[in-house]
């Protein structure tokens, strides 16, 4: 956990020479969008308004503050363009959850908003209902290379392709995370266990949680990632991690009633019905960890700050790489989401690509990183001297994400229109089966079956 710097340059030099993942698992098939034109130039004094959603502004403290600081600064630097930031339209307890019926409802009005950060296994929606542009047909294919390119810090390769579809590339990877096991060392310490050697089993974690109730009378452990709230970005690490899918390579067969997925959520399900997991949702999870009543949470790096925030100064906030099951090699699957253009207008076409090169810009990683936690996708930042290695080097969470990243694969989306409900008839089944101890094979198989009949037809 100390080890940052030297692990790092292994690391970053080892994951920029693999090969790119694929997308989100299978980018064939479909129909891509009309050829369009190359869009103008601004001129210097041309004024332009855009609407940028976005639902890191749906969530108070860092994520809307560290939002707010880098539209101030885009607007410094292009006073011709105004952006109107704004949240998904709904009441879910994630806003992120939001997104897309946010959208579909403003583009029924007529009023969709012009640059939009939509998540990465809702890709293929994306382009096909919502209409993103190809920004390579958009902005032609040499700008947008020099854009993942940059002048001194490239995109790791395990970032860049994951909103292409199809040959071409339809969105630029903005926040990204890979599952973290953050714990309460105080707490490690009150039940007699080491912070310096954290769990690397789920075993381990399970005895780790037994004993912190047991001495301290806090919670053990949160798995956000078995709740409906946390969508299935996470729950698809746990049974990749455990040897299988929750849906096919082919992006064809739902394969979440299998052995694998049916064990991770019978391990979740033990994990409450012995007392060691509380009953909470995703928001009364976040908090309750950030003030110190429970021990281990497997999250994103999203709310790093928030839980560096709960933990000043009162206790001993650490984090480690996510937990394997019998020693088999984990498969941290990816979170986060691509900025994307909707706008059918040229000139505001223009000001969102200024606005998207912005914010994935060196500057703009550099605000993201240090005041959320996402892994910043140009990742030389994190070993330059003049870059983010200081600030690295006095944060060593940032460790356990960086080093998942070489053995990361994306995040793999549900195919066709009905794809949301099949992820959410997923998770609820995994849900109901961890909180509320429903049979997993049978629960899981049903919802299963009822997934099928929604997938699209061959």
């Amino acid at each position: 956990m100390k080890r940052t710097m030297p692990v790092l340059g292994l690391v970053l030099a080892c994951t920029l020479a693999l090969s790119a993942c694929g997308g989100i698992g299978g980018t064939t098939g479909g129909t891509t969008a009309t050829s369009v034109a190359q869009i103008p130039q601004l001129k210097p004094d041309q004024q332009v308004s855009i609407v940028f959603e976005s639902y890191n502004y749906g969530l108070a403290g860092s994520w809307t503050d560290t939002f707010n600081a880098l539209i101030a600064a885009f607007s410094k630097e292009h006073p011709n363009i105004k952006v109107t930031a704004q949240k998904p339209q709904g009441n879910s307890p994630n806003p992120a959850t939001d997104t897309i019926s946010s959208i579909q409802n403003q583009m029924a009005a007529g009023t969709p908003p012009d640059v939009a950060q939509l998540g990465f296994s809702d890709l293929d929606f994306t382009i096909h209902q919502l209409g993103a542009k190809p920004l390579d047909e958009l902005v032609g294919k040499q700008e947008v290379q020099a854009e993942f390119d940059g002048p001194k810090y490239p995109y790791a390769a395990r970032a860049r392709t994951l909103d292409d579809w199809d040959g071409h590339t339809y969105g630029v990877p903005f926040v990204f995370s890979t599952p973290v096991l953050y714990y309460n060392a105080s707490l490690f310490q009150q039940a007699g266990l080491d912070p310096a050697t954290p769990p690397t089993t789920w075993q381990q974690v399970s005895d780790a949680a037994r004993a912190i109730v047991d001495k301290t009378g806090k919670g053990g452990v949160y798995i956000d990632c078995l709740t409906k709230t946390a969508k299935d970005w996470c729950f698809q690490s746990m049974v990749r991690s455990n040897g299988g899918r929750v849906i096919s390579a082919d992006r064809k067969t739902l394969t979440y009633a299998d052995a694998p997925a049916v064990q991770v959520a019978q391990f979740g399900q033990q994990l409450v019905a012995s007392g060691v997991m509380p009953k909470l949702d995703q928001k009364q999870g976040y908090e309750g960890f950030a003030r110190g009543d429970v021990g281990m949470i497997l999250e994103t790096s999203s709310v790093q700050g928030v839980f560096e925030k709960g933990a000043k100064g009162k206790w001993d906030l650490r984090d480690a790489q996510m937990p394997s099951f019998d020693g088999k090699p984990t498969v941290p699957t990816n979170s986060g989401a691509g900025l994307h253009i909707l706008s059918n207008d040229p000139a505001k076409q223009r000001a969102a690509w200024e606005l998207i090169k912005f914010l994935t810009s060196p500057e703009a990683f550099t605000m993201i990183s240090k005041g959320i936690g996402y892994l910043p996708l140009r990742t030389g930042l994190l070993d330059d001297p003049d870059g983010l290695r200081p600030w690295a080097e006095q944060n060593p969470l940032v460790t356990p994400n960086v080093a998942q990243l070489e053995r990361m694969e994306p995040w793999v989306s549900m195919p066709g229109a009905n794809y949301l409900q099949i992820r959410d008839n997923m998770m609820d089944a995994v849900e109901s089966v961890v909180f509320q101890g429903k049979d997993a094979r049978s629960t899981l198989s049903t919802a299963q079956q009822a997934g099928a009949r929604l997938l699209p037809a061959s």
